[in-house]
């Protein structure tokens, strides 16, 4: 990029790439330290923001079923998450993050040395502009017709 010509969908896609690999590197080793699989750390992540059924997990870490019952499973042997039933479905039960569980992520978060080296070289106000536009990007659902 050059002067006031902005990046173009291609550009950001690469950018985009290399800053994900940087920060996936960054958390599979963290991950490694504390002696999870990146895909174990992945799960205590998503489980941060709350309770999820199996088939939820599977769904947004984009895995088989049969594979989220393994990293449930030694997760929950080594006291990361416990499984508990949905209250709203019997049958269903609902992996929730325990306290050490969350620990263990802020450990892993705490770890991340060059994701948090190159999230401070931003001032706040760089910062709330990432933010924001990363919201916008990716986490607000697009409007129905």
């Amino acid at each position: 990029m050059t002067g006031t010509r902005g990046a173009d969908t291609a550009q950001l896609m690469e950018m985009l790439s290399a800053s994900l690999a940087a920060y996936y590197g960054d958390f599979t080793a963290a991950a490694a330290s504390e002696n999870l699989t990146a895909s174990q750390a992945k799960t205590l992540n998503v489980l941060r923001r709350g309770p999820a059924a199996m088939r939820v997990l599977a769904a947004i870490l984009t895995c088989d079923a049969s594979n989220m019952t393994g990293i449930v499973d030694r997760l929950e042997k080594r006291g990361l998450v416990q499984r508990e039933p949905s209250p709203t479905d019997r049958r269903v039960k609902n992996v929730v993050i325990t306290t050490e569980g969350e620990r263990v992520i802020d450990v892993i978060r705490g770890k991340m040395h060059t994701t948090r080296a190159g999230l401070d070289r931003l001032d706040d106000e760089e910062r709330s502009t990432l933010y924001a536009l990363l919201e916008r990007a990716f986490m607000q659902q697009p409007a129905t017709a």
